[in-house]
């Protein structure tokens, strides 16, 4: 919204300073702040909004150190993550933008999910159609994620704003010529990238060449639909111990930024030889938002955490980073980046899978892990919380700086 009225400003009145608006590092800055502001300021007073009205997390009696000191800690803190990305891209972001009007609705869809499963465990008792033992059932919080999925992904797919710039004479493309807007186009494509490939586009057109191209869109929907659901429930199963979800999270947002900033930079994209992409480049000011939100959310819920940010914040960091990886065509990166989470996940499938296997084999379920998910295994090996969630931080770092390398390191 303010980049509009400083965009009047600046063309009709000549008014000192509104210009600086044009620039997405500027604007990218501003997000960053107003974000972590409004999780410093109004996280407080959402915290005290939570303990007035006893939203508190319920202990599951799992057995773990510290876990009575948790009774009684205020949940559903999601909502100030949720304000505090949505506001300020309101405010800075250029709202006809497709990627931003995308990303903002996966955050108020999946925030509402979250909500709504984290209402229903700590106020609703009864069972019905729609709560299970520990919220809402699992069919329909995975039926809202596919649900995200399938508008993110046939906006996607048939948008004409969501486009690849195709040089070409890309040999001799000159980014300094006048005549740069006569050597290229450009073009709708499923085109993604692969890491650690010199050639490294591909096509999801050339692999699934025999479906035919009038029904071609069902499978890139599918495809987005599975990103994002597994992303999302792989935050939902990380958001486990104090600020690790929160932190894990913000690293990624950052890299998100970073290659969301290089991919919609023609010089920065011809410099590394990476695929344009235009209006990308206001993916930025969200994932300086993200970053913010997820920081500001740190600064309350770091150990000891004084608020939990629940499925209404997991849900919704989970999905958002699945958006704009897909967005930024960066979807095969996801392994590497989101390491974190996809480990979670993985212990926890590998947890459940072995001891059904081991019941029916020997009569009684064997585990490999102490506890899952992962982190819950280092803590019954008696690591104290925090030093479990540092190493993990330690370990998003070199990843993120992985994937950026992937950018030369081909």
């Amino acid at each position: 919204m303010l980049y509009y009225l400083f965009d009047i400003l600046n063309k009709y009145y000549n008014f000192p300073g509104a210009g600086v608006f044009q620039y997405i590092s500027f604007r990218a800055f501003m997000a960053t702040s107003i974000s972590l502001l409004i999780g410093a300021i109004y996280g407080k007073k959402l915290i005290l909004t939570l303990q007035k009205f006893q939203i508190r997390e319920k202990s599951r009696e799992l057995g773990l150190p510290g876990e009575d000191l948790k009774q009684g800690t205020p949940t559903m803190g999601g909502l100030i993550i949720i304000a505090s990305i949505a506001i300020p891209t309101l405010l800075f972001a250029k709202l006809d933008n497709v990627y931003i009007l995308l990303l903002l609705f996966t955050t108020l869809l999946l925030g509402f999910i979250g909500f709504l499963d984290d209402y229903t465990k700590l106020i609703q008792q009864k069972k019905n159609w729609l709560v299970g033992d520990r919220g809402i059932k699992g069919r329909y919080k995975v039926g809202g994620q596919i649900i995200v999925g399938i508008i993110v992904g046939l906006t996607l797919y048939f948008s004409p704003q969501v486009v690849v710039r195709q040089y070409l004479n890309p040999d001799t493309a000159n980014f300094n010529s006048s005549a740069i807007s006569t050597s290229f186009k450009d073009i709708k494509s499923t085109i993604t990238t692969i890491p650690f490939f010199k050639g490294n586009e591909l096509n999801y057109r050339d692999i699934f060449f025999f479906i035919p191209d009038g029904v071609f869109w069902l499978l890139y929907v599918t495809i987005v639909i599975f990103i994002i659901t597994a992303v999302s429930n792989g935050a939902n199963i990380t958001d486990g111990i104090d600020g690790l979800a929160a932190g894990s999270s913000a690293i990624i947002g950052t890299t998100l930024g970073i290659l969301a900033y290089v991919s919609g930079n023609t010089v920065f994209a011809q410099y590394l030889n990476i695929m344009y992409i235009p209006n990308l480049g206001e993916l930025v000011i969200f994932c300086a938002a993200f970053t913010g939100a997820c920081v500001g959310f740190l600064w309350y819920n770091s150990y000891p955490a004084q608020v939990f940010m629940g499925d209404t914040g997991s849900l919704t960091l989970g999905g958002l980073i699945a958006v704009v990886a897909i967005s930024v065509r960066k979807e095969l990166l996801i392994p590497i980046l989101c390491g974190i989470f996809l480990v979670e996940n993985l212990s926890v499938i590998i947890q459940v899978s072995y001891f059904k296997y081991t019941k029916r084999k020997y009569g009684e379920g064997r585990r490999i892990f102490k506890m899952a998910p992962l982190h819950h295994h280092y803590q019954k090996l008696g690591y104290h919380e925090a030093k479990i969630v540092t190493r993990f931080l330690i370990v998003g770092i070199l990843l993120a700086i992985i994937t950026l390398a992937t950018l030369k390191l081909r």
